[in-house]
Protein backbone atom coordinates (compact mmCIF):
# COMPACT_ATOMS: atom_id res chain seq x y z
CA UNK A 1 0.00 0.00 0.00
CA UNK A 2 1.76 3.51 -0.92
CA UNK A 3 1.57 6.19 1.19
CA UNK A 4 -1.17 7.87 -0.20
CA UNK A 5 -3.53 4.98 0.39
CA UNK A 6 -2.30 5.26 3.91
CA UNK A 7 -4.96 6.09 6.56
CA UNK A 8 -4.53 9.42 7.52
CA UNK A 9 -4.07 8.85 11.12
CA UNK A 10 -1.43 6.23 10.65
CA UNK A 11 0.41 8.82 8.21
CA UNK A 12 0.12 11.48 10.73
CA UNK A 13 1.51 9.40 13.36
CA UNK A 14 4.89 8.06 11.33
CA UNK A 15 5.19 11.25 9.91
CA UNK A 16 5.79 13.35 13.20
CA UNK A 17 6.55 10.05 15.51
CA UNK A 18 10.55 10.97 14.92
CA UNK A 19 10.28 14.95 14.68
CA UNK A 20 8.65 15.10 18.10
CA UNK A 21 11.47 12.47 19.84
CA UNK A 22 14.19 14.70 18.54
CA UNK A 23 12.77 18.27 19.78
CA UNK A 24 11.43 17.42 23.05
CA UNK A 25 13.36 14.13 24.24
CA UNK A 26 16.40 15.92 26.02
CA UNK A 27 13.78 18.37 27.49
CA UNK A 28 11.39 15.61 28.52
CA UNK A 29 13.81 13.89 30.16
CA UNK A 30 15.57 16.36 32.30
CA UNK A 31 12.28 17.28 33.55
CA UNK A 32 11.34 14.03 34.29
CA UNK A 33 14.68 13.60 36.65
CA UNK A 34 14.11 17.00 38.28
CA UNK A 35 11.09 15.87 39.25
CA UNK A 36 12.10 12.02 40.35
CA UNK A 37 14.78 14.13 42.93
CA UNK A 38 11.55 15.57 44.84
CA UNK A 39 9.09 12.29 44.67
CA UNK A 40 7.77 11.45 47.90
CA UNK A 41 6.18 8.51 47.53
CA UNK A 42 4.24 8.39 51.08
CA UNK A 43 2.90 12.39 49.71
CA UNK A 44 1.93 10.62 46.29
CA UNK A 45 0.07 8.27 48.60
CA UNK A 46 -1.64 10.16 50.72
CA UNK A 47 -3.30 12.16 48.15
CA UNK A 48 -4.24 9.62 46.03
CA UNK A 49 -6.56 8.00 48.65
CA UNK A 50 -7.23 11.58 50.06
CA UNK A 51 -8.31 11.95 46.63
CA UNK A 52 -10.69 9.10 46.16
CA UNK A 53 -11.72 8.11 49.73
CA UNK A 54 -15.58 9.08 50.61
CA UNK A 55 -16.03 11.42 53.09
CA UNK A 56 -17.26 9.07 55.79
CA UNK A 57 -13.52 7.54 55.56
CA UNK A 58 -11.37 10.37 56.05
CA UNK A 59 -11.02 10.37 59.66
CA UNK A 60 -10.21 6.33 59.49
CA UNK A 61 -7.42 7.20 57.15
CA UNK A 62 -6.02 9.86 58.69
CA UNK A 63 -5.30 8.21 61.78
CA UNK A 64 -4.01 4.98 60.30
CA UNK A 65 -1.24 7.38 58.22
CA UNK A 66 -0.69 9.38 61.12
CA UNK A 67 -0.20 5.95 62.58
CA UNK A 68 2.22 4.97 59.45
CA UNK A 69 4.31 8.18 59.79
CA UNK A 70 4.98 7.94 63.41
CA UNK A 71 6.44 4.42 63.36
CA UNK A 72 8.60 5.70 59.82
CA UNK A 73 10.22 8.42 62.09
CA UNK A 74 10.78 6.33 64.86
CA UNK A 75 12.88 3.78 63.00
CA UNK A 76 14.44 6.29 60.46
CA UNK A 77 16.07 8.90 63.46
CA UNK A 78 15.37 6.82 66.41
CA UNK A 79 19.79 7.38 66.61
CA UNK A 80 19.88 10.70 65.76
CA UNK A 81 17.17 11.87 67.94
CA UNK A 82 18.65 9.71 71.22
CA UNK A 83 22.38 10.25 70.83
CA UNK A 84 21.78 13.80 73.11
CA UNK A 85 19.73 12.76 76.13
CA UNK A 86 22.40 10.21 76.42
CA UNK A 87 25.50 11.82 75.91
CA UNK A 88 23.57 14.53 78.78
CA UNK A 89 22.87 11.81 81.03
CA UNK A 90 26.70 10.89 80.75
CA UNK A 91 27.80 14.01 81.70
CA UNK A 92 26.30 14.05 85.23
CA UNK A 93 28.72 14.08 87.91
CA UNK A 94 28.41 10.87 90.30
CA UNK A 95 27.60 11.84 93.89
CA UNK A 96 30.50 10.78 96.56
CA UNK A 97 28.67 8.04 98.70
CA UNK A 98 28.85 8.48 102.50
CA UNK A 99 31.44 5.94 103.82
CA UNK A 100 30.00 3.62 106.72
CA UNK A 101 31.09 4.09 109.94
CA UNK A 102 31.50 0.68 111.95
CA UNK A 103 30.69 0.55 115.62
CA UNK A 104 32.56 1.92 118.05
CA UNK A 105 32.86 -0.85 120.46
CA UNK A 106 32.60 -4.47 120.70
CA UNK A 107 29.69 -4.48 122.69
CA UNK A 108 27.17 -4.18 119.76
CA UNK A 109 26.28 -0.09 119.63
CA UNK A 110 25.92 -0.07 116.28
CA UNK A 111 23.29 3.15 116.75
CA UNK A 112 21.27 4.43 113.53
CA UNK A 113 22.99 4.71 110.63
CA UNK A 114 20.87 5.21 107.78
CA UNK A 115 20.45 0.90 107.59
CA UNK A 116 18.45 -1.72 109.30
CA UNK A 117 16.49 -4.71 108.85
CA UNK A 118 13.76 -5.15 106.80
CA UNK A 119 10.29 -4.95 108.63
CA UNK A 120 7.00 -6.92 107.83
CA UNK A 121 5.54 -3.33 106.97
CA UNK A 122 7.67 -3.57 103.86
CA UNK A 123 11.15 -2.16 104.40
CA UNK A 124 13.56 -3.95 101.98
CA UNK A 125 16.84 -1.65 102.71
CA UNK A 126 19.93 -3.28 103.38
CA UNK A 127 20.47 -4.24 106.80
CA UNK A 128 23.70 -4.21 108.46
CA UNK A 129 24.35 -7.49 108.02
CA UNK A 130 24.34 -7.54 104.09
CA UNK A 131 26.97 -4.41 104.58
CA UNK A 132 28.87 -5.66 106.80
CA UNK A 133 29.57 -8.70 104.62
CA UNK A 134 29.90 -6.62 101.44
CA UNK A 135 32.85 -4.68 103.39
CA UNK A 136 34.76 -7.48 104.71
CA UNK A 137 33.77 -7.54 108.17
CA UNK A 138 32.31 -9.64 110.78
CA UNK A 139 28.27 -9.58 110.95
CA UNK A 140 28.99 -10.92 114.74
CA UNK A 141 28.80 -9.02 117.51
CA UNK A 142 28.48 -10.12 121.12
CA UNK A 143 26.05 -8.46 123.33
CA UNK A 144 28.81 -7.53 125.97
CA UNK A 145 29.17 -7.20 129.52
CA UNK A 146 25.65 -4.83 130.22
CA UNK A 147 23.45 -7.23 128.48
CA UNK A 148 25.23 -9.94 130.61
CA UNK A 149 24.86 -8.50 134.21
CA UNK A 150 20.99 -7.85 133.00
CA UNK A 151 21.00 -11.99 132.50
CA UNK A 152 22.91 -12.93 135.49
CA UNK A 153 20.00 -10.40 137.67
CA UNK A 154 17.40 -12.16 136.17
CA UNK A 155 19.71 -15.73 136.65
CA UNK A 156 19.99 -14.91 140.48
CA UNK A 157 16.16 -14.00 140.69
CA UNK A 158 14.98 -16.94 139.31
CA UNK A 159 17.31 -19.07 141.26
CA UNK A 160 16.05 -17.22 144.20
CA UNK A 161 12.43 -17.72 143.72
CA UNK A 162 12.77 -21.56 142.99
CA UNK A 163 13.77 -21.98 146.47
CA UNK A 164 10.95 -20.07 147.63
CA UNK A 165 7.96 -21.84 145.70
CA UNK A 166 6.32 -22.08 142.26
CA UNK A 167 3.65 -18.86 142.37
CA UNK A 168 7.00 -17.00 143.38
CA UNK A 169 8.92 -18.73 140.33
CA UNK A 170 6.27 -17.35 137.59
CA UNK A 171 6.98 -13.79 138.38
CA UNK A 172 10.41 -14.19 137.05
CA UNK A 173 9.65 -16.24 134.70
CA UNK A 174 6.77 -14.33 133.16
CA UNK A 175 9.43 -11.78 132.42
CA UNK A 176 11.75 -14.15 130.97
CA UNK A 177 9.18 -15.10 127.95
CA UNK A 178 8.13 -11.14 127.99
CA UNK A 179 12.03 -10.57 126.97
CA UNK A 180 12.33 -13.73 124.91
CA UNK A 181 8.81 -12.94 122.75
CA UNK A 182 9.93 -9.62 121.92
CA UNK A 183 13.73 -10.28 121.18
CA UNK A 184 13.08 -13.60 118.92
CA UNK A 185 11.17 -11.16 116.45
CA UNK A 186 13.57 -7.77 116.65
CA UNK A 187 16.76 -10.79 115.94
CA UNK A 188 15.21 -11.59 112.89
CA UNK A 189 14.94 -8.41 111.42
CA UNK A 190 10.91 -8.24 112.05
CA UNK A 191 9.62 -5.10 113.88
CA UNK A 192 7.10 -3.95 114.50
CA UNK A 193 5.48 -7.14 115.20
CA UNK A 194 3.07 -6.58 118.09
CA UNK A 195 0.86 -9.70 116.97
CA UNK A 196 3.64 -12.50 116.81
CA UNK A 197 4.78 -11.18 120.36
CA UNK A 198 1.49 -10.88 121.54
CA UNK A 199 0.59 -14.69 120.06
CA UNK A 200 4.36 -16.18 121.48
CA UNK A 201 3.81 -14.60 124.78
CA UNK A 202 0.07 -15.48 125.31
CA UNK A 203 1.46 -19.44 123.93
CA UNK A 204 4.22 -18.73 127.17
CA UNK A 205 1.46 -17.51 129.44
CA UNK A 206 -0.68 -21.00 128.33
CA UNK A 207 2.01 -23.10 129.64
CA UNK A 208 2.31 -21.55 132.76
CA UNK A 209 -1.04 -22.06 133.47
CA UNK A 210 -1.09 -25.60 132.42
CA UNK A 211 1.82 -26.33 134.43
CA UNK A 212 0.52 -24.90 137.36
CA UNK A 213 -2.65 -26.64 137.15
CA UNK A 214 -1.01 -30.13 136.24
CA UNK A 215 1.63 -29.99 138.43
CA UNK A 216 5.49 -31.01 137.57
CA UNK A 217 4.83 -34.27 136.93
CA UNK A 218 2.57 -33.89 133.95
CA UNK A 219 4.69 -30.96 132.68
CA UNK A 220 5.88 -32.59 129.60
CA UNK A 221 2.35 -32.67 128.71
CA UNK A 222 1.49 -29.67 129.52
CA UNK A 223 4.57 -28.29 127.42
CA UNK A 224 4.15 -30.28 124.51
CA UNK A 225 0.15 -29.54 124.48
CA UNK A 226 0.73 -25.79 124.42
CA UNK A 227 3.48 -26.08 121.72
CA UNK A 228 1.40 -28.44 119.20
CA UNK A 229 -1.91 -25.86 119.52
CA UNK A 230 0.17 -22.84 119.21
CA UNK A 231 1.92 -24.20 116.50
CA UNK A 232 -1.75 -24.92 114.77
CA UNK A 233 -3.12 -22.07 115.45
CA UNK A 234 0.10 -19.74 114.07
CA UNK A 235 -0.15 -21.90 110.53
CA UNK A 236 -3.84 -21.21 111.06
CA UNK A 237 -3.51 -16.84 110.83
CA UNK A 238 -0.74 -17.24 108.77
CA UNK A 239 -2.93 -19.14 106.20
CA UNK A 240 -5.27 -16.40 106.51
CA UNK A 241 -2.92 -13.63 105.89
CA UNK A 242 -3.00 -11.46 102.29
CA UNK A 243 0.78 -10.82 102.55
CA UNK A 244 3.27 -12.42 99.68
CA UNK A 245 4.42 -16.47 99.87
CA UNK A 246 7.72 -14.78 101.14
CA UNK A 247 6.83 -12.98 103.87
CA UNK A 248 3.96 -15.26 105.35
CA UNK A 249 6.73 -18.18 105.30
CA UNK A 250 8.99 -15.98 107.01
CA UNK A 251 6.35 -15.06 109.61
CA UNK A 252 5.43 -18.26 109.82
CA UNK A 253 8.50 -19.32 111.10
CA UNK A 254 9.56 -16.68 113.02
CA UNK A 255 6.43 -16.94 114.67
CA UNK A 256 6.56 -20.62 115.41
CA UNK A 257 10.28 -20.36 116.76
CA UNK A 258 9.12 -17.48 119.01
CA UNK A 259 6.33 -19.58 120.70
CA UNK A 260 8.42 -22.46 120.86
CA UNK A 261 10.93 -20.80 122.66
CA UNK A 262 8.74 -19.23 124.68
CA UNK A 263 7.25 -21.61 126.00
CA UNK A 264 10.03 -23.80 126.73
CA UNK A 265 11.34 -21.18 128.96
CA UNK A 266 8.11 -23.01 131.10
CA UNK A 267 10.41 -25.56 131.70
CA UNK A 268 11.84 -24.17 134.68
CA UNK A 269 8.48 -24.21 136.07
CA UNK A 270 8.24 -27.73 135.41
CA UNK A 271 11.80 -28.77 136.76
CA UNK A 272 12.94 -29.60 140.44
CA UNK A 273 12.97 -26.65 142.52
CA UNK A 274 16.81 -27.26 143.01
CA UNK A 275 17.13 -27.71 139.65
CA UNK A 276 16.33 -24.15 138.67
CA UNK A 277 18.48 -22.60 141.72
CA UNK A 278 21.67 -24.35 140.20
CA UNK A 279 20.78 -24.23 136.41
CA UNK A 280 20.09 -20.30 137.05
CA UNK A 281 22.65 -19.57 138.98
CA UNK A 282 25.13 -21.73 136.63
CA UNK A 283 24.17 -19.34 133.56
CA UNK A 284 24.06 -16.50 135.35
CA UNK A 285 28.27 -16.90 136.55
CA UNK A 286 28.71 -18.50 133.02
CA UNK A 287 27.52 -15.13 131.12
CA UNK A 288 29.66 -13.01 133.11
CA UNK A 289 31.91 -15.09 132.15
CA UNK A 290 31.78 -14.33 128.96
CA UNK A 291 31.38 -11.21 128.08
CA UNK A 292 35.18 -10.93 129.49
CA UNK A 293 37.45 -9.04 127.29
CA UNK A 294 38.93 -12.38 126.87
CA UNK A 295 40.11 -14.39 123.12
CA UNK A 296 36.62 -16.68 122.39
CA UNK A 297 38.14 -19.59 122.74
CA UNK A 298 39.43 -19.10 126.46
CA UNK A 299 36.09 -17.37 127.47
CA UNK A 300 34.25 -20.15 126.63
CA UNK A 301 36.33 -22.21 128.28
CA UNK A 302 36.38 -19.70 131.43
CA UNK A 303 32.68 -19.78 131.16
CA UNK A 304 32.30 -23.24 131.51
CA UNK A 305 34.73 -23.77 134.35
CA UNK A 306 32.80 -20.97 136.37
CA UNK A 307 29.37 -22.92 135.37
CA UNK A 308 30.41 -26.15 137.37
CA UNK A 309 31.65 -24.19 139.73
CA UNK A 310 28.55 -22.20 140.28
CA UNK A 311 26.87 -26.15 140.30
CA UNK A 312 28.70 -26.97 143.09
CA UNK A 313 28.32 -24.14 145.40
CA UNK A 314 25.06 -23.72 144.65
CA UNK A 315 24.10 -27.58 145.01
CA UNK A 316 26.01 -27.86 148.16
CA UNK A 317 23.58 -25.61 149.43
CA UNK A 318 20.42 -27.58 147.73
CA UNK A 319 21.40 -31.03 148.61
CA UNK A 320 22.59 -31.83 145.08
CA UNK A 321 25.79 -31.70 146.46
CA UNK A 322 28.58 -32.57 143.92
CA UNK A 323 26.29 -33.58 141.39
CA UNK A 324 25.64 -30.00 140.69
CA UNK A 325 28.56 -29.76 138.89
CA UNK A 326 26.93 -32.11 135.55
CA UNK A 327 23.74 -29.46 136.04
CA UNK A 328 25.85 -26.44 135.82
CA UNK A 329 28.32 -27.58 132.94
CA UNK A 330 24.80 -28.60 131.06
CA UNK A 331 23.27 -25.30 131.57
CA UNK A 332 26.31 -23.73 130.72
CA UNK A 333 26.69 -25.00 127.29
CA UNK A 334 23.16 -24.32 126.85
CA UNK A 335 23.70 -20.56 128.26
CA UNK A 336 26.84 -20.53 125.59
CA UNK A 337 24.52 -21.57 122.87
CA UNK A 338 21.64 -18.69 123.66
CA UNK A 339 24.45 -16.19 124.00
CA UNK A 340 25.62 -17.22 120.43
CA UNK A 341 22.39 -16.63 118.73
CA UNK A 342 21.54 -13.18 120.15
CA UNK A 343 25.29 -12.44 119.01
CA UNK A 344 24.12 -13.37 115.15
CA UNK A 345 23.56 -11.05 111.92
CA UNK A 346 25.14 -7.54 113.29
CA UNK A 347 22.13 -7.33 115.98
CA UNK A 348 21.23 -3.85 117.58
CA UNK A 349 20.93 -2.72 121.29
CA UNK A 350 17.59 -3.57 121.41
CA UNK A 351 18.22 -7.42 120.21
CA UNK A 352 20.77 -7.42 123.18
CA UNK A 353 18.98 -6.15 125.52
CA UNK A 354 16.27 -8.61 124.73
CA UNK A 355 17.20 -11.35 123.13
CA UNK A 356 21.13 -11.16 124.62
CA UNK A 357 19.25 -11.04 127.91
CA UNK A 358 16.59 -13.76 127.61
CA UNK A 359 18.06 -16.45 125.20
CA UNK A 360 20.76 -18.19 127.42
CA UNK A 361 18.03 -18.61 130.27
CA UNK A 362 15.47 -20.03 127.44
CA UNK A 363 18.05 -22.02 126.11
CA UNK A 364 18.76 -23.51 129.69
CA UNK A 365 15.20 -25.04 130.42
CA UNK A 366 15.50 -28.01 128.90
CA UNK A 367 18.66 -28.85 130.50
CA UNK A 368 17.47 -28.00 133.54
CA UNK A 369 14.88 -29.82 133.58
CA UNK A 370 16.10 -33.13 131.50
CA UNK A 371 19.30 -33.21 133.87
CA UNK A 372 17.28 -32.11 137.26
CA UNK A 373 15.32 -34.92 136.69
CA UNK A 374 18.28 -37.69 136.07
CA UNK A 375 19.58 -36.60 139.37
CA UNK A 376 17.16 -36.53 141.64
Amino acid sequence: MSDQQQPYGQQYEGQYEGQYEGQYGDAYQSQNQSQNQGYDPYQQQQQQPQAQAWPGQQQAYDEAQAQQYTQQWQGQTWETQMQAPVTALAEVPEVPETPYLPPQSAAGDTGDTGYGPATVAGNARITDAQRARLEGRSPIIEPGMQPAALTAVLGLFLSGTAAIGSYALVVPLVVLQAVTAAGWFRLNGMWPARQGIALAFAGGLTADVALLAAGRENGPAAILGTLAVWVLLTLVLQLRSHADPDTRMSGLMATVASAALTIIAAGHLAADPDAVSVGAAAVAVAVLARALPLPTAVSVVVALLAAAGAGVAVGGMTGLGSEGAFLGVAAGVCALVGHRVASYDYPSRFVHFTAGVALPLAAAAPAVYLVGRALA
